[in-house]
């Protein structure tokens, strides 16, 4: 089953059918050959927005999304129909809102980065350039970085189907990376001097569903002293991964992973 993500303004007919155009009916017919009478599911762009409501307690908690799963109905020049078959609710989303703060790396890497965060379950993604970042983007640059990588994100999106297309942000400072967690309720900061496992599977362990999590991870060349001095007093966790020192792009993986696993339901 193939999944997109489309807008509200594409449903036609009372919210009966739906229009494909553009690049992903090109996708649909020239790529994947599909055909009158297959199915296909949507998420809608604008159901994230209401994915953490407030509960009787004052409390954040998931609000489960939904899949629309459609029939195709016609096919045409440049334009696909799909009818409504059924509404399901989406399982696809973790129970929190997990946010990472990745130091620039070399190359590509950032590429992979987001493609295995959005298939680990990420929320959001926010570049940040550190001390020892090797790679410095001015503003021109930056955005064109940004629109590769949330285009990545959706196609990641896609494919581990999940229900909306997690955001990458344009790239900050260490500083105002910080300050952006001011309101979160986690913050963690793997890092290669920091020791105790038991405490790191503690606070794992201690983490609730509906709540923000920051993961902070450095560049190749790790966090300076000074960067990991402000996250202490910004009241971060400073916590080991392990006796191994693990690569930028493998960090955060493991991270994502340990997360997925104690919040999955």
């Amino acid at each position: 089953m193939y999944h997109f993500f489309a807008d509200s303004s594409q449903l036609i007919d009372g919210g009966k059918r739906i229009v494909i155009t553009d690049s992903d009916y090109n996708h649909m017919v020239n790529v994947l050959r599909l055909k009158v009478g297959e199915e296909f599911s949507v998420s809608f762009r604008e159901e994230e927005l209401s994915t953490v409501a407030e509960n009787d307690n004052g409390e954040d908690e998931p609000v489960a999304t939904r899949e629309y799963r459609f029939g195709i109905e016609s096919i045409k020049d440049n334009e696909l129909i799909g009818e409504l078959r059924f509404i399901k609710e989406s399982g696809a989303e973790l129970p929190s809102r997990i946010y990472l703060f990745q130091g620039l790396p070399k190359s590509d890497k950032m590429e992979l980065i987001i493609q295995k965060a959005v298939e680990l379950g990420v929320y959001q993604v926010i570049p940040v350039s550190m001390k020892r970042s090797v790679v410095k983007l001015d503003d021109k640059r930056a955005a064109n970085k940004v629109k590769r990588w949330q285009a990545i994100s959706e196609a990641a999106a896609k494919q581990s189907k999940r229900a909306f297309v997690p955001e990458i942000q344009m790239p900050v400072n260490f500083r105002e990376a910080v300050k952006l967690c001011e309101e979160m309720d986690v913050k963690l900061l793997p890092y290669e001097m920091a020791d105790g496992m038991d405490r790191t599977r503690e606070l794992i362990n201690s983490i609730k569903p509906g709540q923000k999590i920051a993961i902070f991870v450095g560049p190749e060349g790790g966090f300076a002293e000074e960067e990991v001095k402000t996250a202490r007093e910004s009241g971060f966790n400073v916590i080991t991964m392990g006796k191994r020192i693990l690569r930028t792009e493998t960090a955060g993986f493991t991270m994502l992973a340990w997360l997925m696993y104690h919040l999955e339901v």
